[in-house]
């Protein structure tokens, strides 16, 4: 009944070890009955706030912790682990948790205990996806599990996903799971988001400042690259596209997607579907979907997430900018967003050298601007208006 909780902070920081009191598929009277001392608690403590709340499934249910979240402890059942990522960070990790621990609202959880398919979601190709399709809250990427998840195409052995290979895949992901949690366990004060800065400052060949030597040192962030470097390379193989290197091809790499993208959504049109977790998705292999869960987790078209006129959080930063010209970010995805929101928040069609006057970078740091326009237009994200125009989509 006390159960562990994690939220974001849990997972990039310092966590909280916080308990949870889970009394989801009990009634108030099996509850006095067989734990008399959690009974008086919620008693005293939730249900007199309860009994003011406004929405009657809370008032009515008081002993239940929040939303009892049925379809996903649905999926959950059976399995000794899940995936999880937070929905917004600043760096874009997953990692297995206990089937035990309760995830916050805040963290998008992935019902499947594959190694394999969490190293796909590891890799720089779901990553460069996900930064591409997903949407931002200040400054700090969103991962939205119909955006970024549901539209990914993963490699299957129709693309070369044979079985040496997921092995091996399944094998790098655990090194990576392993390592992170041994070295963040040490007691030396290290967070997933210092080890993942450093990681880009190796990846970017900067030299490392004094608090960064020691983050390295501790967290073996070498180790930690080497194990995503090789991932990086087998997930690619897995795709058949040995040819791309990375981060120079991300272009490409983010077109080739949205072309499979393509491919499978006509696929399943047809009948054809590639189940993630057959066993439970596929209607011919677990009966027929119960407790309100979906069977099957189809492909859907990529749709990136734009913001809504009315949402303050989002459209406030677009506001600022106007004013001054946009910093020209490190990484490619970080630059198809700075793009893409130029382009949403122009009333009018732009010009390439319009974007590149709004763009505070040297000239040589411009000239990947036509690829990522074109690549912009590929996914659905802006519309070719004319030979030197470009617009929001």
């Amino acid at each position: 009944m006390i159960r562990e909780y994690r939220n974001g902070r849990d997972l990039t920081d310092v966590p909280r070890n916080a308990k949870v009191i889970d009394l989801f598929g009990l009634t108030a009277d099996e509850v006095r009955k067989l734990y008399p001392a959690i009974y008086q608690h919620v008693l005293e403590r939730v249900k007199p706030e309860r009994d003011q709340n406004a929405r009657a499934t809370y008032r009515n249910n008081w002993w239940i912790h929040g939303e009892p979240r049925r379809e996903l402890r649905a999926a959950l059942a059976g399995l000794p682990r899940y995936i999880a990522t937070v929905e917004t960070a600043k760096h874009r990790t997953f990692q297995f948790l206990d089937a035990s621990i309760l995830p916050d609202n805040m963290l998008v959880a992935i019902a499947t205990d594959d190694a394999c398919l969490h190293g796909v979601l590891s890799s720089r190709a779901h990553i460069s996806w996900a930064l591409a399709a997903g949407g931002t809250l200040e400054n700090r990427p969103r991962y939205n599990k119909t955006r970024c998840f549901e539209t990914f195409p993963f490699p299957t052995p129709e693309t070369g996903l044979k079985p040496a290979l997921s092995a091996r895949i399944a094998s790098l992901a655990e090194g990576i799971d392993a390592h992170r949690k041994r070295v963040l366990s040490a007691g030396q004060g290290l967070t997933l988001t210092g080890l993942y800065n450093v990681l880009e400052a190796l990846r970017e060949g900067r030299v490392l400042t004094a608090k960064e030597k020691v983050i390295h040192d501790a967290g073996l962030v070498a180790v930690l690259k080497s194990l995503h470097d090789e991932l990086d390379a087998a997930v690619l193989a897995a795709y058949g596209w040995a040819d791309i290197t990375l981060p120079r091809d991300e272009q490409t790499l983010l077109a080739r997607l949205v072309a499979l993208n393509a491919d499978r959504v006509a696929e399943e049109a047809n009948g054809k579907i590639a189940y993630l977790r057959p066993a439970y998705q596929n209607p011919a292999l677990r009966g027929a979907a119960t407790d309100g869960v979906k069977a099957a987790a189809e492909q859907t078209t990529l749709a990136i997430d734009t913001p809504q006129p009315g949402d303050v959080v989002a459209t406030l930063p677009r506001i600022v900018a106007k004013a001054r010209k946009i910093a020209w970010p490190k990484t490619l995805p970080e630059r198809m967003k700075t793009v893409a929101n130029l382009l949403a928040e122009s009333a009018a069609p732009l010009t390439t050298a319009q974007i590149y006057g709004r763009i505070d970078a040297k000239k040589e740091q411009k000239t990947q601007l036509p690829e990522i326009l074109a690549t912009l237009v590929a996914l659905g994200r802006s519309q070719q208006v004319n030979e030197t125009q470009f617009a929001s989509a």
